[in-house]
Order: structure tokens, then C-alpha cells, then sequence
């Protein structure tokens, strides 16, 4: 049976979150359905078409008219909201484990040029953007970025470590840093042990010439994994979108479907 785009479950946490609809200018067709918008949005995430080829009568809405339920929604902080409620969630259920946190990014093309997009130095200098995740021992993602494609993974490890939302955790604590950061020899520096160290965090970055990439990799293999993950959802395989804010919209969400996953496994 196929699954459902936007399960009760799924809707249930995200109408909470919704802004108030912007006035109208003048009068014209009512405002399309919320939920219906939704569910386009995330059929554009994972199927990858353009947004003027979104099937109308299956959704009852036009491509453009979910492109900007999109960017209303991302400019209002839905989908940071969202993983945040969804991580309280597992938090609270035990299964989000700040043992230890690993770092890494995947580079994708920009089939558009804009902001956070650069020569990508892993496919013939063509536009691209990068997606950095930080994720907890399982691979669930904490939080993420996007950059352009040359910037160097370094640079992203402080903005995502001080980005962890404080998730709730089974005692009612909150907890927001992991004990120990996996990365790989991209984070290799005396400033990012450093800096890890002064944050409480022990820092796993393999060591150019001294550590061996299978002694760490045995832990950082998750967020190889929920990157893979990402891939799958085929918004996020190429940048389509000239603005960023609306590209890393997609982006939280997609992370977004994969908490879900795991609290739903059965109906996302």
C-alpha cells in the first residue's frame, strides 16, 4: 500500500506551527487548503518535478500557489520549529543519544545560480551548494546548513555544534551537546579540537597520517547513512531553487521526514 504524503501524524504536529494567512489584497479564489498545499510540497520534495508540472487535480492547487505556501511557511520558522518538537519527541522516548554526534556533507548541483552556490571542486568547478549535517549516534539529524560548494567543511563544524536545538530528554532535562563529535580528516585542526574541548565536547577527528580512517569511521558510518538518506528525496539531489532560503527550507524538512520516520516507521 502506498504510503500516505502527509499522514495525520505528520499533519497533526505541523498545523500548530502554521502562521496566520497573509490578507488578502483583493478579492479572488479562497485560499487553497493548507493540508493539500502540504502534501504538494512534499510530493515536489520527493519526486524532484518542477513546480509547474505539480499535477493539479490530484493536489487542487497550482505548482506556484505551493511554492509560495513554501516560502510563507519557511520564512515563518515552521520547519526549525517542527524538528524541534519532533526531537523533544524521541527525547523524550530515548532514542536520541548525545553519546557521541558525527559531522559530514555531501555536495549537490545548482542547476541555478544564487546565494550559497560556488565551483564545486568535485564536479569540474559546475555551480553547486553543499549540505552539512550534524547527527546524533543513531543518525538522527540535529540540525544542518547549506553553503556553497567550495566552501571547506571546516567552517560549518561551530555553526552546527552552537545550532543543536536543547532537546528533552526522558529525566525532563534538556540536553543540546553531544559527549564526543566524529569527523573526518576535512575538521582536522588545533582550532576545532580546541574549540570542542572549551564546549565540554570531546572531539574524534581523525588525525592526517596518524589515525586510520576504519578506526574512526566505525561510528561516523551514520551520517554517511542519513545523508544517503537525504539523496532519496529528490528535491534535495539537485538545487533547483535560486533562492536559498526556500532551498534550505526543503532541506530542514527532509530531515524533518526523516524524524518522522522514526517515530512513524510504518506510516511515513
Amino acid at each position: 500500500m502506498a504510503r500516505e504524503l502527509v499522514p495525520d501524524a505528520f499533519w497533526q504536529r505541523v498545523v500548530p506551527l502554521l502562521p496566520p494567512p497573509r490578507p488578502k489584497k483583493k478579492l479572488g479564489r479562497p485560499r487553497a487548503d493548507d493540508r493539500a498545499a502540504l502534501e504538494a510540497i512534499v510530493f515536489v520534495l520527493r519526486s524532484g518535478i518542477p513546480w509547474e508540472m505539480l499535477p493539479r487535480k490530484q493536489f487542487g492547487l497550482s505548482g506556484m500557489t505551493a511554492w509560495r505556501r513554501l516560502e510563507e511557511w519557511t520564512q515563518a520558522g515552521v520547519w526549525e520549529q517542527l524538528q524541534a518538537r519532533l526531537l523533544d519527541e524521541l527525547g523524550l522516548r530515548g532514542k536520541v543519544d548525545f553519546s557521541r554526534a558525527s559531522i559530514d556533507s555531501s555536495s549537490v548541483r545548482a542547476s541555478k545560480r544564487g546565494p550559497f552556490t560556488g565551483p564545486s571542486p568535485t564536479d569540474r568547478a559546475k555551480a553547486g551548494s553543499k549540505h552539512h549535517l550534524l547527527v546524533e549516534a543513531h543518525g538522527l539529524p540535529l540540525t544542518e546548513s547549506v553553503t556553497a560548494a567550495n566552501v571547506h567543511d571546516t567552517h560549518e563544524l561551530f555553526p552546527l555544534v552552537d545550532s543543536v536545538p536543547a532537546v528533552r530528554m526522558p529525566s525532563g532535562q534538556r540536553r543540546f551537546r553531544p559527549a564526543k563529535v566524529h569527523g573526518d580528516k576535512a575538521y582536522a585542526s588545533r582550532k576545532n579540537r580546541l574549540g570542542l574541548r572549551l564546549r565540554g565536547i570531546a572531539p574524534r577527528i581523525a588525525r592526517p597520517g596518524v589515525e586510520s580512517k576504519e578506526r574512526l569511521g566505525r561510528y561516523r558510518w551514520v551520517v554517511e547513512r542519513t545523508l544517503a538518506w537525504k539523496n532519496q528525496l529528490r528535491r534535495l539531489r539537485v538545487r533547483d531553487e535560486r533562492r536559498d532560503d526556500v532551498h534550505f527550507g526543503f532541506l530542514v524538512l527532509g530531515c524533518c521526514v526523516m524524524l518522522l520516520r522514526r517515530l512513524y516507521p510504518d506510516i511515513c
